[in-house]
């Protein structure tokens, strides 16, 4: 059998439906990969359970070499962390940032932890800061959030993930004109909820606005986890898709 990669999507501190993925997923083995396309946290209640499970009980469960990527909730936590704080990120409700320190905490009450981020233990910090960007095999390159545009003398194209500049593009964009654009080598995402992207334009059930997304080279795997919706990944090189509802 050859080499196979997962691509799993936002998780979201929701912890249940990340085990409910897992249970759907095939026996994977030594010659396998599991790529986490980042945000592990916030929003759900279980910020904390997700990392553990991820860090620590999962290389006890497969053989298959795991990649976990930064994603742009990661980030912004670095950006607490490191600068004293960012109530820009932290105060709005939609963020999930209460709910994080709660998972770490056991309340959500003290707010100069949550402005600071002083709650993070140390080592969870660190392995924050050791998350790649972005990863590529012989199937697709896989990073959070999608790729810039570059112009140059030969005319515009795609940026690769190790060209990007600033590199924070690479956890942020959401720029419509990647999803309705971009070719080149296959491509995995997350960041973008799949329902914000054009249906029309999706070869993945079109029926289904809240599933995965796919438009040629681009396949969008944000199905709402950790907000009412569920956790989806893709297998390659088939591109099969599993996902966690329904369990």
């Amino acid at each position: 059998m050859s080499a196979r990669t997962v691509a799993i999507g936002d998780i979201h501190g929701d912890l249940v439906h990340l085990l409910a993925l897992w249970d759907h997923l095939p026996p994977l083995d030594a010659e396998d990969t599991i790529v986490f396309l980042g945000d592990y946290v916030d929003r759900g209640p279980d910020s904390a359970g997700v990392i553990r499970w991820i860090r620590e009980v999962l290389p006890m469960l497969t053989e298959a070499r795991v990649i976990c990527l930064r994603g742009n909730h990661e980030d912004a936590w670095l950006r607490v962390i490191d600068s004293g704080g960012w109530p820009e990120f932290v105060l709005p409700k939609a963020n999930g940032a209460r709910e994080c320190l709660a998972s770490y905490a056991g309340s959500a009450d003290d707010r100069m932890a949550l402005l600071e981020g002083s709650f993070w233990p140390a080592d969870v910090v660190a392995w924050l800061r050791a998350l790649p960007l972005w990863y590529e095999d012989a199937h697709a390159i896989y990073v959070h959030a999608g790729v810039p545009r570059l112009s140059g003398p030969d005319g515009d194209r795609w940026a690769h993930p190790g060209e990007a500049e600033p590199k924070s593009v690479l956890l942020w964009t959401r720029a419509n004109h990647f999803f309705r654009a971009y070719a080149g080598k296959q491509i995995v995402v997350g960041h973008t909820p799949t329902d914000l992207l054009p249906p029309e334009l999706s070869e993945h059930t079109l029926d289904d606005p809240a599933d995965a997304w796919v438009r040629g080279d681009v396949f969008a795997t944000d199905t709402g986890c950790g907000k009412g919706g569920f956790l989806t990944a893709v297998m390659f090189p088939g591109r099969t898709v599993y996902e966690s509802r329904g369990a």
